[in-house]
């Protein structure tokens, strides 16, 4: 499980470390180009039930933190989805991988 540390806050948003290696490359881009816009998720199943939005500035201090040494392969379909979501009025809105399903 992966922690995006983001502002002044002490605990650790806990995002699972493959879907936070997508989140990194689209938020990094988008601050890269001084854009702000909101990043929505669903809390996990252990916490209580409901959803959390925050709102990303590039001059707001951001560290993600992953609990796996190495990088993951990257879907460039999670990565377009998360882009075009962050693009709308309604920002980032952490969506499950869209894995190829093979019929065999």
């Amino acid at each position: 499980m992966g922690s995006l540390y983001y502002g002044d806050a002490v605990a650790p948003i806990q995002i699972e470390d493959r879907a936070l290696a997508h989140l990194k490359v689209v938020i990094a881009t988008k601050l890269r180009r001084n854009e702000s816009f909101t990043l929505s998720w669903r809390h996990p199943d252990a916490d209580a039930p409901g959803r959390s939005t925050i709102w990303l500035h590039p001059s707001i201090p951001l560290r993600f933190v992953f609990q796996e040494p190495e990088a993951p392969e990257l879907s460039r379909r999670w990565i377009e989805d998360l882009a075009h979501s962050a693009s709308s009025s309604g920002g980032i809105t952490l969506v499950e991988e869209h894995l190829a399903v093979s019929l065999v």
